[in-house]
């Protein structure tokens, strides 16, 4: 019998199903640490903008196999998977469609998404996780600022989302060192919402995404943007845009349902309508 082809005997870059609402996109790399090749992020974009237009998804998560949530940006594969040397010039260009639009794809996903971090997550691993709307993290997650260990910048939207998070004196302290973060350090800087042990780590964010998946979609969607358009806003524009966002939400079948449940003295059940 000859042979199958090779794509056939070749696991995914990417797993990803969808269960109770929720999205599960999983890294899959684990002999790389899930480092990131190019046709793998584009993957994790395509499915984050999927996500977004379909009403059947409530929520997503992120996470990886093995023993690596995302141990960055494979810089030893160019998009043929050959080993390349920089070109210059090309580098922002670079930056430009390949990490910040996978951290954008995050930022933008009309869905509440959930990083699992499972284990390692540096570079563009780490902005990974902290684009995400929720962080669950495993005991022995570490977070790593990797860029200055390689002699280079912060890409990936790290100098953006890090100062947002932590404020500019503790990402400088981040990014100069390159120190391994434990888990419960990220927690106590506010990186990271949950710590749990690795053995309940895809029970926990399960609970949470399938949470979310039951609640008022456009609501959260909405108050998503809102919180993200706050941390580059005046006052007065935030104010306006909330008034706006509100306007537009009491016109969805959650809210009017939210407000009947509570005049009614019941739970409220959400369609994501």
């Amino acid at each position: 019998m000859a042979d199958s082809p090779r794509e056939d005997r070749v696991a995914p870059l990417v797993l990803h199903a969808t269960d109770n609402g929720v999205s599960w996109i999983t890294l899959n790399r684990p002999e790389a640490m899930n480092a990131v090749a190019p046709e793998q992020r584009e993957r994790v974009i395509e499915l984050l903008a999927a996500a977004s237009a379909e009403p059947r998804v409530r929520a997503v998560v992120l996470t990886g196999t093995g023993r690596a949530f995302c141990a960055g940006a494979d810089l030893r594969r160019g998009q043929g998977g050959e080993p390349t040397e920089p070109v210059a010039g090309d580098a922002a260009r670079t930056i430009r469609r390949g990490a910040q639009a996978l951290i954008a794809a995050v930022l933008d996903c009309e869905k509440p998404v959930i990083a699992a971090v499972n284990g390692v997550a540096a570079g563009i691993g780490a902005h990974l996780a902290f684009a995400c709307d929720l962080v669950i993290a495993a005991e022995d997650a570490r977070f790593i600022e990797v860029f200055v260990r390689r002699g280079l910048v912060p890409d990936g939207g790290g100098t953006y989302l890090l100062p947002r998070l932590v404020g500019a004196a503790r990402a400088k302290e981040l990014m100069f060192f390159g120190d391994d973060l434990s888990a419960a350090g990220a927690e106590r800087l506010g990186l990271v919402n949950r710590v749990v042990s690795p053995q309940d780590l895809e029970k926990t964010t399960r609970s949470w995404a399938e949470r979310l998946a039951a609640g008022p979609t456009r609501a959260l969607a909405l108050t998503k943007q809102l919180v993200n358009a706050s941390l580059d806003a005046d006052r007065a524009t935030a104010f306006a845009a909330e008034a706006a966002a509100q306007e537009i939400n009491m016109t969805t079948a959650d809210a009017r349902e939210g407000v009947r449940a509570f005049a009614e003295r019941r739970e409220p059940v959400f369609r994501g309508r």
